[in-house]
């Protein structure tokens, strides 16, 4: 018996040596893992992604209106005295603000003080605090949106020096009263969960600030005994190692304080603006009240969605603040009192604008791994200008909706895309990829590749042009009928879209009233390859089939490849890529990188030249005639339609002197819509550019171009008394140098036409 009892002490002694051995091992490992998680890079920050900072000086075309939209983009507040950053006030035509601090690209810039003085739709002075002209300055630039991790979590970093104290002290009377004396866990609390084990319910209760840390931080949110037992051991281990300071600075970052969309919001440094719109530098003691109030539940007690639970909670919260000796009787009731103060609309975070985030991230992968866009920290400054962006997202879904509701189609039918740059210096200000600019799947302005239809046109009149010798926009073309029959295809006879033939035509002409046929004879007779050629010269970089239909845009193009082709054209031959970021910093400010303006002259300027004002023709009195209807002649707007076989694509593609905007209208099922490029495209295109104020086009004339007068019929000079003769520009040695006498029946031009040439056009 003695003998058996001595065994099964043995074996008592061994399992307890082996479990002991098991548990130091467990222990070790999880004394690397605490180590490891925290002694490295403890979060993956998302890469914040900026609009374009609003800069102001003496000169800038902006009205009042268009001012106060800018600072309802920055959320900025009006208040009587505008002391605090981000508040402003209005006096008449009188701006006083305080610009909030920012970390911009090349540098800090402080809160400052500004007045800028408006005259109408100008900016006229721009004053410092004390009343000195200032020549430039500028505001916060919107955020537009993030690149987030894997998990979606959003988080603003702060250090504990920079939470406030009644934070810290609001969290600690009602989540922890004894953390700082603890080491990692309260025996009461265990003793409390150990209880509701033995009573047959799950482990709750009695977890300190470590405690929850470590489970939010290493753990899930499983509820058993074997978790809450390494929840314990990792606690302890993390008190071991860092110190109360270190704990809770993690801990402010790390708790998940509610949802925004698929984003997910943690730390109290981005909850703070999040649900107040203020840094957490700012935080009032009923504010914190509040973010810690919903530590218990981020959804039942969320102050947007349910403002009477999170008032009684907040309340709770304050009472406890005043219980452990935190805040004063006075306080306590003064705090009770005040409003929830949370904002309505939260500052955005997740991009209203996916389709031009989508841009901005394709243009960062040729750069950056997707990792580090995504955990880095990463500040991105981007191109897009908010109005701009505003006005390209109303302008298409508003008229995409009257149009199909006009004929009778079912809403949703039609589909478009719409991207707007600056003219001068190729940056994307706006980009729409679909009639529901917030949707984040299908991107039409990056994706849809669909026959350009007309929109080839100036290329291939372009390619004549760069031969004086032969074409000039008084150059006749048959426009007859015409039958290309080559081995191993199909016959084809083009035909121009009013069915009809018009005899001869000059190359203005043909390229005013898009016709087809004068354009597939210049085209065949220059060489395809050559037109293609100069396709690629204007921006095209993949290669495309070279056949006779492709001189009639058969050929798929994105909004966004299209953009590039006349960006060059906008550019006067200068070839700019388009590029929608204008640097990138670290998370610490730092640069790190800056994308530079390119520049590379592609087309000589003289033809090009000829090609503008015969696309201006265009819209004075050609196929884009109808845009008069939204904008002023005086703009000179030069512009191209484009439409493909059965009505399929409607295509517009124009620029003012500030801007230039490609709009696609179509149906994702490639069915027709019944829309011409002037039906369809071109009335969204000049609806956002009414609102956008434009600059009129002038056009700088190149040193070898001359100035005659033709008559259209003849392409032979005409004199400048006969009615139909039209001023061409020419290059020089190029202009027919043969008079036409007037027609017979021919009158006199009228007497506006006299003033004009005396006065100027």
């Amino acid at each position: 018996m003695a003998k058996r009892l001595k065994i099964k002490k043995r074996y008592l002694i061994s399992f307890a040596l082996i479990g002991l051995l098991l548990a130091a091992a467990f222990t070790v490992y999880l004394d690397v893992t605490v180590r490891a998680r925290f002694e490295g890079k403890r979060f993956a920050l998302p890469a914040r992604v900026y609009a374009r900072s609003l800069e102001l000086y003496p000169g800038l075309r902006l009205s009042p209106a268009e001012m106060k939209t800018e600072l309802d983009v920055l959320d900025y507040r009006e208040t009587p005295l505008p002391r605090e950053p981000g508040s402003y006030q209005w006096r008449n035509d009188t701006l006083e603000l305080m610009v909030r601090p920012f970390v911009f690209a090349d540098g800090p810039q402080a809160a400052v003080s500004l007045r800028v003085e408006f005259d109408g739709h100008r900016v006229a002075r721009v004053l410092d605090a004390a009343g000195k002209p200032l020549p430039l300055a500028r505001l916060d630039p919107p955020l537009i949106g993030g690149i987030y991790p894997g998990k979606n979590e959003d988080r603003v970093l702060v250090k504990l020096a920079d939470v406030p104290r009644h934070v810290v002290d609001a969290l600690i009377a009602v989540e922890d009263r004894r953390f700082y004396s603890h080491y990692g866990i309260d025996p009461r609390g265990i003793a409390r969960a150990f209880l509701a084990t033995a009573s047959g319910d799950s482990v709750q209760g009695g977890s300190t600030l470590t405690q929850q840390l470590v489970k939010n931080f290493f753990l899930t949110a499983e509820r058993t005994l074997q978790r809450k037992l390494t929840e314990m051991v990792m606690a302890i281990l993390l008190e071991h190692h860092y110190s109360k300071e270190e704990i809770l600075e993690t801990y402010l970052n790390e708790v998940y304080l509610g949802q925004d969309g698929n984003r997910a919001i943690h730390g109290f440094g981005l909850a703070a603006p999040f649900f107040f719109n203020k840094p957490l530098t700012h935080l009032e003691i009923p504010e914190a009240a509040v973010l810690v109030g919903m530590l218990k539940g981020p959804t039942y007690y969320n102050p947007r969605s349910q403002p009477a639970r999170a008032l009684e909670r907040r309340n709770l919260v304050l009472g406890k603040m005043a219980e452990e000796g935190f805040i004063s009787d006075q306080r306590l009731q003064s705090a009770k009192a005040a409003p929830l103060a949370v904002v309505s609309r939260p500052p955005r975070g997740t991009s209203p604008h996916p389709a031009f985030l989508t841009l901005v991230y394709r243009q960062l992968e040729r750069d950056y791994r997707d990792q580090d866009l995504r955990s880095e920290g990463l500040r991105i400054f981007t191109t897009l200008n908010p109005g701009v962006q505003r006005a390209a997202e109303s302008a298409l879904s508003q008229r995409l909706a009257r149009l199909e509701k006009g004929r009778g189609m079912k809403p949703g039918t039609l589909e478009g895309a719409l991207i707007v740059t600056s003219a001068q210096n190729a940056e994307v200000q706006a980009v729409v990829g679909g009639s529901d600019p917030a949707f984040k799947g299908f991107n039409r302005a990056l994706d849809a590749q669909r026959p350009i239809g007309s929109l080839i046109k100036p290329v291939v009149f372009l390619t004549a042009l760069q031969q004086p010798q032969s074409y000039t926009l008084a150059t006749l073309v048959d426009d007859t009928p015409l039958l290309l029959q080559q081995a191993g295809t199909v016959d084809w006879a083009p035909q121009n879209f009013d069915k009809q033939f018009h005899g001869t035509v000059s190359l203005r002409a043909a390229l005013m009233h898009s016709y087809n046929v004068p354009t597939v004879r210049v085209g065949l007779a220059l060489g395809v390859p050559q037109v293609m050629a100069n396709l690629r010269r204007l921006g095209m970089r993949r290669e495309l089939p070279e056949f006779a239909s492709s001189l009639l845009g058969t050929n798929a193009l994105s909004p966004l490849e299209v953009t590039q082709i006349y960006q060059t054209m906008a550019g006067g031959g200068f070839h700019t890529p388009l590029r929608a970021i204008h640097a990138v910093l670290t998370a610490e400010g730092e640069p790190l990188q800056r994308y530079p303006l390119t520049v590379e002259q592609e087309i000589d300027p003289a033809p090009l030249f000829l090609l503008t004002t015969a696309l201006q023709d265009v819209v004075r009195e050609g196929t884009a005639v109808g845009l008069g209807s939204y904008l002023s002649s005086t703009l000179a707007v030069a512009g191209k339609t484009g439409t493909t076989d059965d009505f399929r694509d409607s295509w517009f593609a124009g620029f003012t002197g500030d801007r230039l905007a490609v709009v696609w209208v179509g149906r994702d099922d490639n069915e027709s819509t019944g829309l011409t490029g002037a039906s369809g495209a071109m009335t969204v295109w000049g609806e956002m550019m009414a609102g956008l104020n434009p600059e009129p086009l002038i056009l700088s004339e190149p040193a070898d171009i001359e100035r005659v007068w033709i008559d259209p019929v003849s392409g032979l000079l005409g004199g400048t008394e006969c009615q139909g003769a039209v001023e061409l520009p020419f290059i020089s040695g190029s202009a027919p140098t043969e008079s036409a006498p007037c027609r017979p029946g021919a009158i006199k031009r009228s007497i506006k036409g006299f003033f004009q040439r005396i006065f100027g056009r």
